[in-house]
């Protein structure tokens, strides 16, 4: 198998690292689009004179599009080339970002981040299916590197440029700058990303209905239970009955899965290979913890502390720096050591990191004591991307690269989504049951711009409170991390490795 990714590279003579980087300038844009909007939340707010679920349906829709259709588009890929798609989704995203900017109600513009979404959805698999083909496996740290960097920087930096954005030109350059962005894109992926080898694919459309089903009831359940006040919400169908069905659903996509003899949606033989599984389960929660944290800490900074949507953002500058200029660093030793050591630091202060800054979240923290932990999130984050994506990835043949890299980039949306979900559902339950007066309800605390001076207090509880989500979820990650097996690659090297049970599992 290596000599036949080695085949691949050499076939022309050429390095795969060109190839990767035009891909990852498009991967740059839709993971900032994941959570730039987080930052526009009161300016849209204001814009379009809604309520705060409304608006982060504008992020959960663009989540949910991105979501559901990563396991077919994977399979896109392996039938139709990854470039050939790459390509196709590039130009609906960049479309679709222009049709953002355009749009003149919130119903309109939720629409067209779905069409953002689809894009997106279309791109993502294809990077980690070229790695997976064109980086021999004990290579491919370093390649993993590079992908976890940018989604790392680029899932952070969004509220960072969507501060500056918002804050010099309105929210509608949020969108906008994705235009010329995405024409450079397309023209770097056609002159150096090789075509690769297709191969024929049948498509489960009885698991993509189900999958599709099953994740839309589960997220539009939570996200909407605080604003029926967990009630009816489709006649006298109440909100716990959708997710319920959602997750029954989800049961029979497993089953459908396991029963399909020709080409399930999900192959399950992915997950005997024990990284790949434990990968999916840590990314998940990562996924959940970045979308999550964003939302308290930029109501807190604007609305507490009164900063500029651009002040706010640029409290996460440390955090974006850090992140880009370590993971090279820790991409390598991914390569050269066990993952669990790099991953379990990552996971581990991440966790440390969320529950020091929900502890200094207070109405007059000085500036310097909030990043601090902000700062321990950007080193933890650098640790983290890499060694989750290359253990996922280490052990997968090329006939199931964009299959593999569907599954493993959709349990990362479904975290993202979820964290979108569940972390808009707490802030408002604790809003509710802490901030007194009128500001006890969230749409109005957070249209109001800066707080009144008796409601600071309470509202900053609130927000540091919201914040403890994302690290007790993250706990659940760092246990699949700690669990991780030694990679093929490694346990050559070191034959005793073997008898201590770290020997991949198949």
């Amino acid at each position: 198998m290596t000599r036949a990714r080695e085949a691949v590279v050499s076939a022309d003579g050429t390095s795969p690292w060109p190839a990767l980087w035009a891909l990852v300038i498009g991967f740059f844009m839709i993971l900032v689009d994941a959570t730039i909007v987080t930052v526009a939340t009161p300016a849209l707010l204001v814009a379009f004179g809604t309520d705060v679920n409304t608006v982060v349906w504008v992020t959960s829709a663009y989540l949910l599009a991105y979501a559901v259709p990563l396991l077919v588009t994977g399979r896109l890929g392996d039938r139709f080339g990854p470039k050939n798609v790459y390509l196709a989704g590039l130009a609906v995203f960049t479309l679709a970002s222009l049709w953002c900017g355009l749009t003149g109600t919130i119903g309109e513009l939720i629409v067209a981040r779905v069409a953002q979404g689809l894009g997106a959805a279309m791109m993502t698999p294809q990077t980690m299916a070229v790695i997976t083909r064109t980086f021999p496996a004990a290579q491919r740290g370093r390649a993993m590197s590079l992908w976890g960097a940018v989604a790392g920087v680029a899932t952070l930096a969004g509220p960072v440029l969507g501060g500056v954005l918002v804050g010099a030109l309105g929210w509608e350059w949020i969108f906008f700058v994705n235009v010329p962005l995405g024409v450079v894109a397309f023209a770097a992926v056609w002159y150096l990303v090789p075509a690769l080898e297709t191969s024929k694919r049948r498509f489960d459309l009885v698991g993509v209905v189900l999958s599709a089903t099953g994740v839309f009831l589960l997220v539009f359940g939570i996200q909407e239970g605080q604003r029926y006040d967990w009630g009816p919400i489709v006649g006298p169908v109440p909100v716990w009955m959708l997710i319920v069905v959602g997750a029954v659903v989800l049961v029979v996509f497993v089953w459908w899965q396991s029963r399909t003899r020709s080409e399930p949606l999900v192959a399950l033989q992915l997950f005997r290979d024990r990284n790949f599984s434990l990968a999916n389960i840590a990314i998940c929660t990562v996924g959940f913890a970045i979308t999550a944290q964003g939302f308290p800490l930029m109501i807190y900074a604007q609305n507490v502390r009164g900063f500029s949507p651009t002040e706010a953002a640029l409290l996460l500058v440390p955090l974006a720096v850090l992140s880009g200029a370590l993971a090279p660093w820790t991409g390598r030793l991914t390569d050269r050591i066990h993952p669990r050591l790099i991953g379990g630091f990552g996971m581990s202060t991440f966790v440390i990191g969320l529950l020091w800054l929900a502890a200094v979240m207070s109405p007059d923290t000085p500036v310097w004591q909030l990043l601090l932990p902000i700062s321990l999130l950007g080193i933890s984050n650098s640790c983290v991307w890499a060694p989750i994506s290359t253990s996922a990835t280490r052990n997968l043949p090329m006939e199931q690269a964009g299959s593999g890299s569907g599954v493993y980039n959709t349990t990362r949306q479904v975290g993202a989504v979820l964290g979108s979900a569940g972390i808009a559902v707490l802030m408002e339950a604790r809003i509710a049951a802490l901030v007194p007066g009128g500001a006890a309800t969230p749409d109005a605390a957070f249209a109001a711009g800066p707080l009144p001076d008796e409601v600071r207090e309470s509202f900053a509880t609130a927000m540091a409170q919201s914040v403890l989500l994302p690290a007790a979820v993250l706990v659940i990650g760092l246990v699949a991390v700690l669990c991780f097996a030694r990679p093929q690659h490694l346990r050559t090297r070191d034959p005793a490795a073997a008898d201590r049970g770290d020997a991949p599992r198949r």
